[in-house]
């Protein structure tokens, strides 16, 4: 009865480490190799779309603050004219 214990542990272990072999030769083939890029890929993109989510709704965020400044009657200071190259810092050009 022993002997029979450890046979089915010995084949459930044999199982297990052959499945995990196989999955990692998978992963090292030319289609494991196609859908780990394809996955990753498919990240970069998601995290590129979000990054542009948050550059437009900080845009948007800001061109309503300027809204509103100007519709109080206050002065739109460009506080990044000086580090534009098309603008000096007595330029009207970065007031709009």
């Amino acid at each position: 009865m022993k002997r029979l214990l450890w046979l089915g542990v010995g084949l459930a272990v044999g199982a297990i480490v052959v499945r995990k072999l196989n999955q990692k030769a998978n992963e090292f083939s030319p289609s494991g190799i196609a859908t780990s890029l394809s996955e990753s890929a498919g990240g970069l993109v998601e995290s590129l779309r979000s990054f542009v989510e948050d550059v437009r709704d900080g845009m948007a965020e800001r061109e309503q603050q300027i809204h509103e400044a100007f519709a109080a009657g206050e002065l739109y200071e460009d506080k990044f004219a000086d580090l534009r190259e098309d603008a000096g810092p007595g330029s009207q050009e970065g007031i709009r």
